[in-house]
């Protein structure tokens, strides 16, 4: 962490946690005892993240995530994406966010203008966990954002009891692309003080991963991953 609230981990990519705030408390969030306080890029110490982002010429994508990015108006979140605007070798603006799902009256006409508007190519990551969370209002949020040029992705978390069945995957997959979302990511669940319940052990997640892919194209399979400390980039799971 080079400066607050700004995480440059994996080469060629830096994360910028521009709020603490969050429009949802997910019981399985790794992110749920993170000293917002401390470490959030606040406007006060911005200067400083632009200013190491300008001299790291390696760094060409930078991810807003939080708690969620989308939970700032959009003139704030509009004078942020000015400010990175100013870095030419950033290329890529990522947003992560719960929102289009938990909040869809979010995406609303201004913000599709700001994100259509900028210079970025912007890539917007959906967290979405079961099929049930996309009904037609959402569905139809994903889809103006599709429309406004804006590439969605997913990453879904294997949740006990949620999502461990490949009729639940495939059913998700399915209505992602439906969304125009392609799925990213199926992530093992971090190991995160009160939310063992949801563990899916990787022999579970092995089988349930090598039935749903039998049944689905390429495109609509996630990778599944795991976190681990350390390591340079998510690791793919392959075997036990």
């Amino acid at each position: 962490m080079p400066t607050p609230g700004l995480l440059h981990k994996y080469h060629g990519r830096s994360l910028l946690v521009s709020t603490g705030a969050c429009a949802v408390h997910c019981r399985y969030c790794f992110r749920r005892h993170y000293p917002y306080q401390q470490f959030s890029c606040s406007s006060s110490v911005q200067d400083d993240t632009i200013s190491y982002l300008k001299q790291n010429t390696s760094i060409e994508e930078i991810i807003l995530s939080g708690g969620d990015p989308l939970v700032l108006d959009n003139n704030r979140l509009g004078q942020l994406i000015t400010k990175l605007e100013t870095i030419p070798h950033l290329q890529t603006l990522r947003i992560h966010s719960r929102l289009p799902v938990v909040l869809p009256d979010r995406i609303n006409s201004g913000l599709l203008t700001l994100l259509q508007q900028t210079r970025f190519q912007v890539v917007l990551v959906t967290h979405i966990n079961h099929a049930n969370e996309l009904q037609q209002l959402e569905q139809n949020k994903c889809l103006q954002l599709h429309q406004a040029g804006i590439i969605l992705l997913n990453q879904s978390v294997l949740l006990k009891g949620v999502n461990d069945n490949a009729a639940a995957l495939i059913k998700l997959s399915k209505r992602l692309f439906a969304s125009k979302i392609l799925p990213y990511y199926l992530h093992m669940l971090d190991p995160v003080k009160g939310a063992m319940h949801f563990a899916v052990s990787k022999n579970t997640a092995l089988t349930l991963y090598h039935e749903i892919e039998q049944k689905l194209p390429g495109y609509l399979l996630p990778k599944l991953v795991q976190e681990i400390a350390g390591k340079k980039s998510k690791t793919a799971i392959f075997h036990i």
